[in-house]
């Protein structure tokens, strides 16, 4: 395997999905608190990205084992093991290897942190391989979007903040008497979950736009997805209404206060957000038009997390 499948495999570029939750969370806690873990930030860094590879490469190699319809686009030049005709054991291996370097530089983010991020490290490395292993792996249910929405544009953009709050954070876990008690911070709690609104809408777009692209192919391998579910017009309707979510939640955010008025610049991504919504109404393919739902990724989280760096800027001047 050179560096070329490698990259294929893992699907370098969809790792964007996981990175933008994590500058987000980052960005976010530093213009609230002034707050900023240079080990846990490299430590959250290389668990995250090594497990998002992990993952994305043991979907494809169980899209590989499982595949019924063995033609087209989505298994010949999609899938890099029958694109670069890979061997299954350094599949294997490879995968071993990246879920072992995520494991320990986790267990390390946990032991420099506390037991917050153990417990919300492991529901996601759970979530994230029943995402794609198991008796029914979640991407083959009409699940997939709210689960890969919610564990990465939530869960990351939390731990990316709370890893850097030493004296303060937004859930505590203490034991008193022999028993377990959690405190949490609702207030603060509820802003971090109304920001991460954005990223969840818009990592579920993308899920959703993959499974609307493959509506076909899916039932012909007995992936029974949410647009199979609802039929192509409706997810498609579905697909528009989650990004005006998104919107919605960056303008309740501005009223509140809990993002910088800079951030109402992230209203203009809107123009070319709806162009791409109106492209990808016309036609759903992965090879042609899949991609808009990444455009539309970036171009709305970056223009977030963007302008919530310009606030930290301006704050500390």
């Amino acid at each position: 395997m050179n560096i070329i499948s490698f990259l294929k495999l893992v699907e370098i570029q969809t790792k964007v999905a996981s990175m933008i939750p994590f500058l987000l969370g980052t960005t976010y806690v530093l213009y609230r608190f002034s707050s900023f873990n240079t080990l846990n930030f490299i430590l959250m860094l290389v668990s995250l990205l090594s497990f998002d590879m992990t993952t994305t490469a043991l979907n494809n190699y169980i899209d590989y084992k499982k595949a019924i319809k063995k033609h087209g686009f989505g298994y010949e030049s999609h899938n890099a093991i029958v694109r670069y005709g890979l061997k299954e054991g350094t599949v294997v291996a490879v995968i071993v290897t990246m879920i072992s370097i995520a494991v320990a530089a986790g267990i390390m983010l946990y032991i420099n942190t506390g037991l917050v991020v153990l417990i919300l490290g492991a529901i996601s490395f759970g979530i994230g391989i029943l995402y794609s292993f198991g008796p029914i792996p979640i991407s083959r249910t009409p699940f997939g979007e709210f689960f890969s929405g919610f564990t990465m544009g939530f869960v990351i953009t939390f731990l990316a903040a709370y890893i850097h709050l030493k004296d303060f954070g937004f859930i505590a876990f203490f034991f008193q008497d022999g028993m377990l008690n959690v405190g949490l911070n609702l207030q603060e709690l509820l802003q971090i979950m109304l920001i991460s609104v954005l990223p969840i809408c818009g990592i579920a777009n993308i899920m959703l736009a993959n499974n609307i692209c493959d509506i076909e192919d899916d039932i012909a391998n007995r992936r029974y997805t949410l647009p199979v579910y609802v039929g192509r017009e409706n997810a498609l309707l579905l697909f528009k209404f989650i990004y005006y979510i998104g919107y919605l939640a960056v303008g309740i955010s501005l009223l509140l206060g809990i993002v910088p008025l800079l951030s109402a610049l992230v209203f203009l991504t809107l123009i070319i957000v709806n162009n791409n919504i109106k492209e990808f109404n016309k036609l759903q393919t992965k090879e042609k038009t899949f991609s808009l739902s990444v455009k539309n990724f970036i171009i709305i989280n970056v223009a977030f997390v963007f302008t919530i760096a310009l606030g930290i800027i301006f704050k500390n001047l």
